[in-house]
């Protein structure tokens, strides 16, 4: 088989992320197995276009990154976009926690994470160490996991400000897998005001549901 890079760097790169073509008929092993594992990431290359397939022991994740090739190619179909939380829905209750918390720590942002155990299937939550809050900046730290354990959710207030990400969010979040929220207008008659998505590999996706129990709509 020819290498697809010599230099040993390179190789173990390309074969993090590996590309796939996909059969006109049949089924791939390698996509399979891609699609099976516990964690990892690759492109299937189909003629309707390139998708993402990425894993996390809580989330399983086939994305579309390009349309299709406009070009023929002898490719059978990428397959059908999906977002599953491999976790599954989170308890309401936890968020509830979150959210008098954040009340309590006004005029000042405040953050929690939402984490899971992959061996327990149960959910936690961690208020990080806190280095600087006010009622416009925030720096926090995130968790120090220990085996098992994989952080879902990163959530921060804005206070009594709107819900929105920021540059600076955008760039901390960048080559995070998680979702995140942002919960604002805290202490307001109309009640809390929310933004959330979902950070894949470079990409900020909207939500299809909420990731929490006893919600229909859109987080």
């Amino acid at each position: 088989m020819t290498m697809l890079a010599e230099d040993p760097t390179a190789a173990a790169l390309l074969d993090d992320v590996p590309c796939y073509p996909v059969p006109p008929y049949g089924r791939s092993p390698a996509l399979d197995a891609l699609r099976a594992s516990r964690a990892g990431r690759g492109l299937a290359v189909g003629a309707d276009g390139v998708m993402l397939i990425l894993r996390r022991p809580w989330l399983a994740l086939d994305i579309p990154v390009t349309p299709a090739i406009a070009s023929y190619l002898p490719y059978g179909a990428a397959g059908t976009p999906k977002a599953e939380l491999r976790c599954g829905l989170i308890p309401r209750e936890h968020l509830d926690r979150i959210v008098d918390c954040f009340h309590a720590a006004l005029p000042n942002e405040h953050a929690a994470f939402i984490l899971w155990n992959e061996a327990t299937g149960t959910f936690a939550v961690d208020f990080p160490a806190i280095d600087e809050a006010t009622p416009s900046r925030l720096v926090y730290r995130p968790p120090i996991l220990s085996a098992g354990w994989h952080v879902v959710c990163d959530i921060h207030s804005h206070g009594h400000g709107p819900a929105y990400f920021s540059a600076t969010d955008d760039e901390d979040d960048l080559h995070a897998t998680k979702i995140a929220l942002v919960i604002g207008s805290l202490g307001r008659p109309l009640g809390p005001s929310t933004a959330s998505r979902l950070c894949a590999a470079g990409m900020f996706l909207p939500l299809p549901r909420s990731p929490f129990s006893g919600e229909r709509h859109e987080a």
